[in-house]
């Protein structure tokens, strides 16, 4: 199995998810990302929660 088979198996459940599962993936990486450069990140859980509250309504 090369390199590109073993991402695209990884990133099955990602690409054949609902607009909407997507979505929220997308936004939450984008998020930690963010995040993730700040010495003690705070509120990421809440963060999360209004990004999954927003797409689904």
């Amino acid at each position: 199995m090369t390199e590109k088979d073993n991402l695209d198996k990884i990133q099955e459940p990602i690409t054949n998810a609902p607009p909407e599962i997507r979505q929220i993936i997308e936004e939450v990486l984008q998020l930690e990302q963010d995040k993730i450069s700040v010495k003690s990140p705070r509120n990421i859980n809440d963060d999360i929660v209004k990004i999954i509250k927003e797409i689904i309504q």
